[in-house]
C-alpha cells in the first residue's frame, strides 16, 4: 500500500528531527568532554642530599586553592600530598614567576664558589608550555623572594605534619612541636600559621593534653587570630638582595641526621618572610 504524501512528508520531518536532536547532543557531549585550557602550574624543588629533609617539592596552581606537597629523605618512598595555598599567597608567586620571565633563559645561580646549598628548581607549566631554572645560591631579588615563600609553605606543612603526629602517637611529646611551630611564628618564617588552628583549638580544648601543652595552643591561637583579623601578616622589612637571600647560607649548618621522629626535618633559616610579599589577606 503506498503511502500518501502527507504521511510520507510527516516521517521526513520526523527523521529530521530527531537527527537534530542527535547532532546537538552529541554536540553538547563534545564540548563538556573537550579539555579547557590547562591553568599554569609552578614547581618548586630542592634536593640537597645529606641534610633532612634531602627533598622538597611544592606544586602551586593558579586557578586552584589545592597544593602539592613532597618532603622526605630519598631513600624513602615517593608520594606527594594535598595542602592548601590561599589565592593571595597564589598571586603573589605567580606575579613573582611572571617577573622572573617564567623561567625562560633565566640563568639565576650567582656562580660563585661557595658551599653547596642543595640543587634549587624553579618550574613553570602552562599547557605544553615549559620552563625551568635550576640555581645553587641567588641574589636576584624575585627568585630569592619566591623561594623563601617556598620554603616557608614547606616549613608550614613541616609543622603541620609534626603536631599531627604528635596529637595521634606522642601526646606527652605535643608541648615540644608547639614550641618549634612557635619559634618559627615568632620570626615570622610561616605564610599562612592559619592553617594550624584547627589542631591549636583541638589541643586546647582536649584535656588528654598536659595543661601547659594546652595553655601554649590557646595562646597561640589567639595571636593568630588577632594578626589574622586585624590583617598583620607580621612579615618582616624587605632588606635589599643581598639580605633577602642571607637564609640561604644559614640552612647550610644544620645537616642533621634524621631520626625516627621527622621533627629533625625542621631546618634553620635566618630572616622571616619580607613585607613586600605580599598584600594582607583577609
Amino acid at each position: 500500500m503506498t503511502a500518501l504524501p502527507s504521511q510520507t512528508t510527516m516521517r521526513t520531518s520526523l527523521l529530521r528531527f530527531f537527527l537534530l536532536i542527535a547532532a546537538a547532543a552529541l554536540a553538547a557531549c563534545a564540548a563538556v568532554s573537550a579539555p579547557g585550557p590547562s591553568s599554569a602550574k609552578l614547581t618548586f624543588r630542592r634536593v640537597f642530599k645529606g641534610s633532612s629533609p634531602e627533598f622538597i617539592e611544592i606544586t602551586v596552581r593558579e586557578d586552584s586553592d589545592t597544593a602539592a606537597y613532597e618532603i622526605r629523605q630519598l631513600d624513602e618512598d615517593p608520594g606527594s600530598l594535598p595542602f592548601q595555598v590561599s589565592a593571595a599567597w597564589r598571586a603573589k608567586m605567580f606575579d613573582l614567576a611572571a617577573q622572573l620571565k617564567h623561567f625562560q633563559g633565566q640563568d639565576l645561580d650567582v656562580h660563585r664558589k661557595i658551599a653547596n646549598l642543595g640543587e634549587k628548581t624553579f618550574r613553570w607549566e602552562f599547557g605544553t608550555e615549559v620552563h625551568e631554572a635550576k640555581f645553587n645560591y641567588t641574589l636576584n631579588s624575585a627568585a630569592a623572594q619566591l623561594l623563601q615563600i617556598f620554603e616557608g609553605l614547606a616549613r608550614q606543612q613541616e609543622h603541620v605534619d609534626l603536631i599531627t603526629r604528635r596529637m595521634k602517637y606522642d601526646r606527652l611529646g605535643i608541648n615540644d612541636a608547639l614550641l618549634q611551630f612557635e619559634s618559627d611564628l615568632n620570626r615570622s618564617l610561616l605564610p599562612e600559621p592559619q592553617r594550624v588552628l584547627p589542631m591549636l583549638d583541638q589541643i586546647a580544648g582536649d584535656s588528654r593534653f598536659v595543661d601547659i601543652a594546652r595553655q601554649r595552643a590557646r595562646s597561640l591561637a589567639e595571636r593568630i587570630r588577632h594578626q589574622h583579623v586585624s590583617g598583620a601578616p607580621g612579615l618582616h622589612e624587605a632588606g635589599d638582595a643581598e639580605r633577602r637571600v642571607h637564609p640561604q647560607f644559614e640552612r647550610i649548618a644544620k645537616r642533621v641526621v634524621k631520626a625516627p621522629d621527622h621533627s629533625v626535618h625542621l631546618t634553620e633559616p635566618g630572616d622571616g618572610l619580607q613585607e613586600d610579599t605580599i598584600v594582607a589577606h583577609h
